[in-house]
């Protein structure tokens, strides 16, 4: 699949099935790797995605995309790094913390991290060490929030590592 068919034929479609089921259409990629061709189709939606968010859509693009060549296809939540491509994740991340990678150097320095607190179709402006710093939006390869691991939650897993002996049988299905 050429990028031009990718962008022309498969996004619009992705894009449109996204509407028809209230998630955002993120990214579609075609990735090639080893193993094969992967088409990826990132969705979202305000309050996140789940598992059967993402058997939903593909069940339902699957059939679409039947003609196209890929070898393997993934839908998936772009995460909570998701990068900053569009102007609205611009906005929501207005305040945050991010990560801006150059592909070029600018002082001997490719990598970059501030509070943004401002953008538009140029440029990217950061606040770093009280010092605002602009940023061409085609000179970065990538731009994506800092997550800051302390300052998330543990989810109750049930038993823990120290609750398990190498062994135990872990038994999978409904209660």
């Amino acid at each position: 699949m050429a990028k031009s068919e990718l962008t022309a034929v498969v996004e619009p479609k992705c894009q449109r099935l996204a509407d028809e089921l209230g998630y955002e259409l993120v990214d579609v990629a075609l990735d090639k790797e080893d193993t094969g061709k992967y088409l990826r189709i990132y969705i979202d939606k305000p309050e996140g995605v789940d598992l059967n968010d993402c058997e939903r859509y593909h069940r339902a693009i699957q059939p679409q995309l039947e003609s196209y060549d890929y070898d393997f296809l993934e839908i998936s939540s772009p995460g909570i790094d998701r990068p900053l491509k569009k102007d609205k994740d611009f906005e929501r991340a207005m305040g945050m913390e991010v990560e801006l990678k150059l592909f070029k150097a600018i002082d001997g320095q490719k990598e970059f991290a501030g509070e943004l607190v401002g953008y538009d179709k140029e440029n990217v402006v950061l606040l770093i060490a009280g010092e605002e710093k602009t940023f061409a939006r085609k000179a970065a390869s990538l731009i994506k929030p800092v997550v800051d691991m302390d300052g998330i939650q543990d989810v109750d897993m049930g038993d823990t590592d120290e609750d398990m002996n190498v062994g135990d049988e872990i038994e999978i299905g409904e209660e």
